[in-house]
């Protein structure tokens, strides 16, 4: 028969029957049939090394053997799936592995709330609850932030506007908001917020929570310094404001620690939990301070969360990678991808920043043609490292147009409140000795070429998530169960991607020779699938 192949059909009828909302459907044409671990096998065949992993949903990867044992235990029980709220042999052992893992400073003294089954919901459920425990209603949220698509969620994430919520600045080293990155950009992070709620003419009432990630996923992959979170802890328990932490993406090992928290050694007052908690199904909840509980029978309700399946997978999976140190794992695994990550970079000029923590992995595309600081009008920007940004050149380092002095010892430049006199805001402070004539920021963001190292990985076999403020991010979200074999790899396959998109961009203007100077590497693992039309189809 000389029809076209089934999978081509399917993906037309996706097309033609799902909503425009669609998304990740639109960057990757695929029809998975099978998968196992880090692979993923199409309807026509062709497989693929999956760094997306469910947006950071499948902690132990695709189809883990402990977890469909779970699943199959209470399938064969003829236990009831659908439970509401009422208790069960199953939810028991759940709730009693998850505060196994928990922070000491919350596992003794923590509730739990089981919410619809998708992160959003949990993060409404946190927001009604500081609320209903404080009597106030304000929230306080950062530049940045991703904490879902329901109202309340999106009212505490980055691009909401005209809402109950007061943004801070959200330290980060390679645009910091700032001008100067590091721990003095975080310092100035934190004096921001203590002024916004101690000034009473800031118009910031006593808010109800702050709500915060330790790492923020679709905000770029940018890691919260560990002394700033803190300071946050600090800060908000002075004032007897409870502090939110969304841990809905990076917890279970993710980022090289069971709860991304425990880097700083913070206990949040509440946690948001999602994802990988759920073993791969969908589950959500938020574990609190039990002084918080005040809710009213009823307060907080929804039919889906009673999953049974999803709290049988979630504690196979809570307890594999407490037992098989995954975290650990993570932390290493990570730092070395990473550093080969970054070594790359040095030959790869539109590979503007490598960052990121554990098994949560980020690559900024910038374009290499634009000015620098570009991407940012009217802020200046220091790199990390001083002279040596953190993809390791010598040659982005600095401050956009004007003066560090100036701009760090008045945040007043840029909308912000004045900062008090003080010497320590100074460059020769700052252990840094600049040039003005020499200093800049980072190039503009590029999402174009982010999009670009996305469709070429897949072109390879390799699947990737975009990310960050412009879309600019190339985001790798490995199950925690990755080989050392499959992450050579992914990197093989990333490599060679980022390679094929710097000549191209070099080719369509005039800079040849840029990427990689030494010849690459021969690829490892399963073939690479034939190239992608424009049009989605093979």
């Amino acid at each position: 028969m000389g029809g076209r192949p089934a999978h081509e059909g399917i993906l037309r009828r996706q097309s033609a029957r799902e909503s425009a909302a669609r998304t990740y459907a639109r960057a990757l044409p695929i029809v998975p049939v099978r998968a196992r671990g880090l692979t993923i096998e199409g309807a026509d065949g062709r497989r693929y090394l999956d760094c997306l992993s469910g947006a950071g949903t499948l902690a132990l990867g695709h189809n883990h053997p402990v977890v469909l044992e779970a699943i199959r235990k209470v399938l064969d029980s003829g236990a009831p799936l659908h439970v509401l709220d009422l208790a069960t042999p199953v939810k028991d052992a759940f709730i009693t592995e998850l505060f196994r893992t928990l922070p000491p400073g919350l596992a003794g003294h923590a509730r739990v709330q089981f919410c619809g089954p998708a992160g959003t919901d949990a993060v409404e459920a946190a927001l009604k609850l500081v609320r209903a425990a404080t009597g106030r209603t304000g929230v306080l949220a950062f530049t940045g932030a991703y904490h879902g698509m329901t109202a309340g969620s999106l009212e505490a994430s980055g691009g909401a506007f005209d809402v109950r919520v007061t943004r801070l600045p959200y330290p980060q080293d390679y645009r910091c908001p700032f001008g100067v990155g590091g721990e003095r950009g975080a310092e100035l992070a934190a004096r921001w917020t203590e002024s916004v709620l101690d000034d009473p003419k800031s118009g910031v009432r006593p808010p109800a929570g702050m709500i915060l990630e330790p790492v923020q996923g679709e905000g770029g992959v940018i890691p919260a310094p560990d002394t700033w979170m803190r300071r946050m802890r600090q800060i908000t328990a002075d004032r007897c404001v409870p502090l939110i932490v969304d841990e809905v993406q990076t917890g279970v090992g993710r980022t090289g620690a069971f709860w991304a928290v425990e880097h700083s050694g913070v206990t949040p007052d509440v946690m948001v939990l999602s994802k990988a908690i759920g073993g791969s199904l969908p589950l959500a909840v938020i574990v609190y301070r039990d002084d918080l509980d005040v809710w009213e029978p009823g307060a907080h309700a929804g039919t889906f969360r009673g999953n049974q399946l999803a709290m049988a997978a979630g504690t196979a999976t809570l307890a594999y990678v407490r037992a098989n140190n995954l975290a650990d794992r993570a932390a290493t695994l990570g730092a070395h991808l990473l550093d080969r990550l970054r070594r790359l970079a040095r030959g790869i000029p539109c590979m503007g920043d490598v960052r990121g923590r554990g098994l949560m992995i980020g690559i900024e595309m910038v374009d290499p043609e634009g000015e620098y600081g570009g991407s940012a009008p009217g802020w200046a920007g220091v790199s990390e490292g001083g002279w040596e940004d953190r993809a390791g050149r010598g040659d982005a380092p600095g401050l956009g147009s004007g003066s560090l002095t100036a701009v760090a010892a008045d945040p007043a430049r840029m909308g912000g409140p004045p900062a008090a006199a003080s010497p320590g805001l100074d460059p020769p402070a700052l252990g840094m000795t600049i040039p003005r004539e020499a200093a800049r920021g980072p190039r503009p963001a590029a999402p174009d070429l982010a999009l670009a190292v996305q469709r070429e990985c897949l072109h390879r076999g390799l699947i990737v998530e975009l990310g960050g403020r412009h879309a600019s991010v190339v985001r790798l979200l490995p199950p925690l169960t990755i080989t050392d074999e499959q992450a050579a790899a992914v990197l093989d396959r990333l490599a060679d991607a980022l390679e094929a998109v710097a000549r191209a961009h070099a080719g369509r203007t005039g800079r040849a020779g840029q990427g990689r100077s030494s010849p690459p590497r021969q690829p490892t693992g399963p073939p690479a699938p034939p190239p992608t039309s424009a049009d989605g189809t093979r």
